[in-house]
């Protein structure tokens, strides 16, 4: 039974929206998905799951009625159990690039096809790159705590000119930071955990048995790694003693990928010189981390890959992927389950 409580239509394809916040794919996004085809049913029932996730049953039949006759999910989260309750569904696209939310659930071993916002981050997340190494190089928190002691004290800034930029991670979002610190005048040197061909702004491609050589080289390391059980504890205390202390570590991928407590370790000791973190392995990040209170890290809310019109974009994507699963084509970012990205 559909939540109208009327048998489907076998020709209409129903569409169930679920973000973050109720409202985040507005009237502009609506009318754009409704374009692409007259036999579309749209709702949006992210009030409904989210109540779910967080125990209240209250309107668990409710759900569990468009759950019964989804056949696409669009969407920042899903459902607990979604394939087990979604007997028609076959398509997942996620508004995200990570999709380590979901690595734990009912959709990996399922044959639903699941596919990822990926591209569409990698220039506001390039930017964010920049932000962290000029601010850093700038001592652009040095210069806030003068102003605010009104206190007039000069010093010499450093240049990102002519430092390494290493990547670790070279995939749409790493591949932008690239080319970024190459046209800045940056020395650009890579790490993949998958064999590939160096690109022409990299100047060294290293493997992954030389993660401590590549580590030792840069002046600036940016994690752009996908969130998968092999990159989990990526970053520990050897690899992060294996780095300069004049280096810098900026994280834009997933929190979980550095051991906190060695890098903590790290700042205090200043093994390192210090950290840019967008992504922490507790979000919101609770008052009791001591990472508050590291005075060589940078922290920002996991905003990294925000932009003002990423609702819009994320949904042209989805759009231009609804067009292929109508047409029978292969999606755009589709998702290998067994390698996690």
């Amino acid at each position: 039974m559909s939540a109208a409580g009327n048998k489907p239509d076998a020709n209409v394809i129903r569409i169930k929206i679920s973000s973050y916040l109720p409202g985040f794919i507005n009237q502009e996004c609506r009318r754009m998905i409704d374009a692409v085809s007259p036999n579309l049913e749209i709702q949006e029932v992210t009030e409904l799951v989210n109540a779910d996730r967080k125990g209240d049953f209250t309107n668990r039949d409710k759900l569990n009625a468009h759950l019964a006759e989804a056949e696409i999910w669009f969407g920042s989260i899903t459902p607990k159990d979604i394939v087990a309750r979604s007997p028609r569904l076959k398509w997942i696209q996620t508004m995200n690039a990570g999709i380590n939310n979901v690595l734990d659930t009912d959709i990996m071993p399922s044959k639903v096809m699941l596919s990822n916002a990926g591209g569409l981050h990698g220039i506001p997340m390039r930017e964010m790159v920049l932000h962290f190494m000029l601010m850093f190089v700038k001592q652009a928190p040095l210069c806030f705590q003068l102003q605010k002691e009104k206190r007039w004290e000069t010093f010499v800034p450093q240049m990102i000119n002519g430092k390494t930029c290493g990547i670790l991670g070279l995939g749409k979002i790493g591949s932008e930071v690239g080319k970024m610190a190459s046209v800045v005048g940056m020395k650009v040197i890579a790490l993949d955990v998958r064999p590939m061909a160096k690109p022409r702004y990299v100047e060294v491609m290293y493997r992954p048995d030389q993660l401590r050589e590549f580590l030792s080289a840069c002046d600036f390391m940016v994690i752009a790694l996908p969130l998968t059980p092999e990159t989990t504890g990526f970053i520990g205390e050897a690899e992060l003693r294996a780095m300069k202390p004049t280096a810098y570590l900026i994280n834009i991928a997933r929190g979980q990928i550095i051991d906190d407590a060695a890098l903590i370790k790290a700042l205090r000791q200043r093994w390192i010189a210090g950290a840019g973190l967008d992504a922490l392995s507790a979000e919101p990040l609770p008052a009791s981390s001591e990472l508050w209170e590291v005075p060589n890290a940078i922290l920002t809310p996991h905003i990294a890959g925000v932009s003002p019109d990423y609702k819009l974009n994320v949904t042209d994507l989805f759009c231009k992927n609804l067009r292929r699963y109508i047409n029978g084509q292969k999606l755009i970012n589709l998702i290998n389950k067994k390698r996690g990205y």
